[in-house]
């Protein structure tokens, strides 16, 4: 019976080690695949840029050491710091009006309305469709002969424009395309915000006699504030990378005045086959974007309330 026991007790220090080991490799076991896909399509691209950022390649000669040269041609590029100027632009064009459009659309879907659900969905439809699909029919709109807003224009009164045709517009409509379709899905992540701000402190608020001004900069923007910084964020990456649109409604032009920097990288890339100098542009934009963010979390990060039990 001692050995019998012995075993018993054996065989079950065995099944809990198993157990326990099993325990520990779960959670690596789901996120395995993910990890695959991180390794496949982000780490090893990445060094692969930066690898090449220090060769001259041209994608059909073998490649040849460079070093830092291409980083030292950028900085004498004329073109490379009027295509960054050109995206800061856009960046500036695009952020603050999305911003508070998507704020103030948020606020006004906040409600118990019948159908309220519908209403909302319809303005993340924009969202849904496809970039490149959404440039051709809005430079169809823009055209400045047969585009539907000269003939508003006309219609009322005024004098048509040239719109995508013109240097000083252009840009303001590749952002007013952007603004038009990603408004609607940062209104999500507000209005999501928004109705996790305790009801109390609105409750408090009106006792105190405060108006919806004086509710609105004390209570509801500072809650606000971890939403407003992810969708700062995700909203500065994603217009610093502008590309499609611009490659489809204009090209960079007229002349140079929507030559955004991504449109830039691809030019020299798959264009001018300067492969290495691209990767190096590729790099410069990682760099920008990253203390763009840093600064973003500097100041808008800073005194964010996460916790509003």
């Amino acid at each position: 019976m001692g050995i019998d026991a012995s075993a018993r007790l054996t065989r079950q220090v065995e099944t809990n080690a198993s157990y326990n080991i099993g325990r520990r490799l779960a959670p690596y076991a789901f996120i395995f695949p993910s990890f695959i896909g991180v390794l496949a399509f982000l780490l090893v691209p990445a060094v692969a840029v930066l690898i090449i950022s220090l060769f001259n390649w041209n994608m059909l000669s073998p490649p040849k050491f460079v070093g830092l040269r291409n980083y030292l041609d950028i900085f004498q590029d004329p073109l490379a710091l009027h295509s960054m100027l050109v995206t800061v632009y856009y960046v500036l064009l695009n952020i603050p009006v999305q911003t508070v459009l998507a704020i103030l659309l948020a606020l006004l879907l906040n409600r118990r309305l019948p159908g309220m659900g519908m209403f909302r969905a319809f303005f993340v439809l924009p969202w849904l469709a496809m970039p490149v699909a959404i440039s051709v029919v809005w430079n169809l709109i823009f055209d400045p002969t047969n585009g539907v807003l000269n003939d508003v224009l006309t219609a009322v009164g005024l004098h048509p424009q040239q719109w995508l045709s013109s240097p000083v517009e252009a840009l303001p409509c590749v952002a007013a395309v952007n603004i038009w379709q990603w408004t609607g899905y940062n209104m999500l992540f507000f209005l999501a915000g928004l109705q996790s701000i305790p009801s109390h402190l609105y409750e408090a608020a009106n006792i105190d006699g405060a108006g919806r001004l004086r509710k609105f900069f004390s209570i509801t923007l500072p809650l606000l504030r971890p939403t407003l910084l992810f969708v700062l964020i995700t909203s500065v990456i994603g217009s610093f990378q502008v590309f499609d649109t611009v490659y489809v409604m204009t090209q960079g032009g007229p002349g140079t005045a929507t030559n955004v920097y991504n449109y830039y990288i691809f030019q020299q890339g798959f264009q001018f086959f300067h492969m290495g100098y691209a990767a190096a542009l590729s790099v410069i934009l990682f760099v920008v974007i990253l203390l763009v963010t840093l600064i973003q979390f500097r100041f808008v990060g800073k005194g964010a309330t996460y916790d509003m039990s």
